[in-house]
């Protein structure tokens, strides 16, 4: 089980993860979205697309801008993380 957490809150769990460079990349049943809000940020990866990010909002308040990215369309090669969501490692806890 891999999950993730920000000051107590569980922004992520899941035993279904898929690892791509060193990133675990949650399905999408497995992310808390109640915590999480779209960010105007978004950058391409030449193989898997246009990523999108969220930025992490707990108890009504930004906490972290752009915690998470995922790829809403992907590239044929990232076909298997269409829609699942990595956070950065050094602004959250992966455990």
């Amino acid at each position: 089980m891999v999950k993730v957490t920000l000051n107590d809150t569980v922004l992520a769990e899941s035993d279904n993860t898929v690892v791509v460079e060193g990133n675990h990349y949650f399905p999408p049943d497995a992310v808390n979205t109640a915590v999480l809000s779209p960010s105007s940020t978004h950058t391409t990866c030449p193989w898997k697309g246009v990523a999108s990010y969220y930025d992490a909002t707990i108890g009504g308040k930004t906490v972290v801008n752009d915690v998470a990215w995922y790829y809403p369309e992907t590239k044929e090669k990232a076909n298997n993380i269409k829609g699942y969501v990595a956070f950065y490692k050094n602004k959250v806890n992966i455990e």
